[in-house]
């Protein structure tokens, strides 16, 4: 079966399993927007299915591309039983071995998510936060996650926007002038514009529900949620 993940992509992300879990490492980016990334998803699975979105126990969620487990425990600590899903074997040992000390019960799984749609699983939702950016077949990956999702699930995807604004911020200001992220964490032309996720997605049988864009707040404040998508934006996606 062809692959949709890049190898140069896992080893790069591999690399830096040891640090992941340092908010101050090269990772800090995602530890400051993962409390908005996961409530903003939690807030969408609430409306959906009636619930809490500190309370969603009975919701199986896949985390594909979770390195080692930033989202996964978010969404595990609101109650969702959380499957993460990584093809790279160093972060997913970072993963584990975290979820253990947290006491947390995350069924972490190496691969990619047409392994497990080719197996038939399904999730009440998906989430890949950061990933479509690094992928090799954007339409190939879409449709394994809309395979893994049970008809009316959801499928939340978080990236960069394609913009002249993200290169300056979100690849030269990180990765070369405020040196947040490693240089060559990103690709600028793999950056993906709404309007394009939006007409993939729907080429794979999901439909756009909810979109906003992701904002850093001033030194010592959380991110935000806004209107402005272009850099950074996390869109929710329902099959059927």
């Amino acid at each position: 079966m062809t692959t949709t993940a890049a190898p140069d992509e896992i080893a790069k992300f591999d690399a830096l399993a040891a640090e992941w879990w340092d908010p101050k490492g090269p990772m800090s980016p995602l530890h400051a927007m993962n409390p908005l990334r996961c409530d903003w998803i939690a807030g969408q699975l609430a409306r959906a299915h009636g619930r809490d979105p500190a309370a969603l126990g009975g919701l199986s969620l896949l985390d594909v591309g979770c390195g080692a487990g930033l989202a996964s425990e978010g969404m595990a600590r609101r109650g969702a039983k959380v499957t993460g899903l990584d093809a790279a074997p160093a972060a997913l040992a970072v993963a584990r071995a975290h979820a253990d000390q947290s006491g947390l019960s995350i069924d972490y799984r190496q691969g990619m998510p047409e392994d497990l749609a080719a197996e038939g699983a399904r999730f009440d939702a998906v989430m890949a936060l950061e990933v479509i950016e690094h992928v090799t077949d954007r339409p190939a990956f879409l449709r394994a996650l809309s395979t893994l999702v049970a008809p009316g699930g959801m499928v939340f995807l978080s990236t960069l926007n394609r913009t002249a604004r993200s290169f300056l911020f979100a690849k030269v200001g990180a990765e070369y002038v405020l040196r947040l992220l490693p240089r060559g964490t990103h690709d600028w032309k793999m950056f993906v514009t709404p309007a394009e996720l939006g007409a993939e997605a729907r080429a794979a049988g999901l439909r756009a529900t909810a979109i906003s864009g992701m904002t850093p707040g001033l030194p010592g404040h959380p991110w935000r949620a806004t209107q402005d998508v272009g850099v950074n934006y996390i869109v929710a996606l329902r099959r059927g």
